[in-house]
């Protein structure tokens, strides 16, 4: 396989930079730290995870056809690639620390009280199906072929955007799950 082109090549630096961060956070949490909420309304760590765990399925499925598709059309291409105005919004937007609460639709909704040694591997298999799908875009147009934007309805977005907004989709959830491990109410196990 020949090289990745340097846009790929940093968001797969990113990518292996989240599975490290994430492996750090939940690392000698219990049960009961990794479910833990602030408070009623507050996600847990358990449940960013979840959520992105989630998306990222739907994103790993979506991409697979996505690339089959621009493969089969010769949809190939040569950068740099730029991420446009629209791109470089929804980035800056999605980046954290969150610049607004955005609720997620019902079925990115994670459930409560999933166990650390079910979301945790999950997780870190995604991020690696999600290395993968970067090395299967090698070589195509990435301003070129577009993906759906899940959850934003008829909104297609190109392959560098989306790839860039789910690992800043991802950054921010683990700031978020960051922010829970460190309330001043976070459980102390003896």
């Amino acid at each position: 396989m020949s090289p990745l082109a340097p846009e790929l090549a940093e968001l797969h630096r990113q990518f292996a930079a989240i599975k490290v961060e994430a492996s750090e956070l939940v690392n000698g949490l219990k049960e009961s730290q990794f479910n833990w909420r602030p408070d009623p309304h507050s996600w847990s760590i358990a449940e960013c995870l979840l959520h992105l765990n989630v998306v990222g399925d739907r994103y790993v499925h979506l991409l697979e056809k996505t690339l089959a598709e621009a493969r089969a059309r010769g949809l190939v291409g040569r950068g740099p690639f730029a991420y446009g105005w629209l791109g470089k919004w929804i980035l800056a937007n999605t980046e954290p620390p969150p610049k607004r609460k955005i609720k997620a639709a019902r079925w990115f909704t994670p459930s409560y009280g999933q166990p650390l040694t079910a979301v945790m591997p999950t997780f870190l298999h995604l991020q690696e199906q999600l290395a993968l799908q970067l090395e299967q875009a090698n070589g195509l147009d990435l301003a070129r072929v577009k993906a759906s934007a899940l959850g934003y309805g008829p909104i297609k977005l190109n392959l560098h955007v989306t790839f860039a907004g789910i690992a800043a989709h991802e950054r921010r959830h683990l700031w978020q799950a960051r922010q829970v491990r460190s309330h001043a109410a976070f459980p102390e196990v003896r």
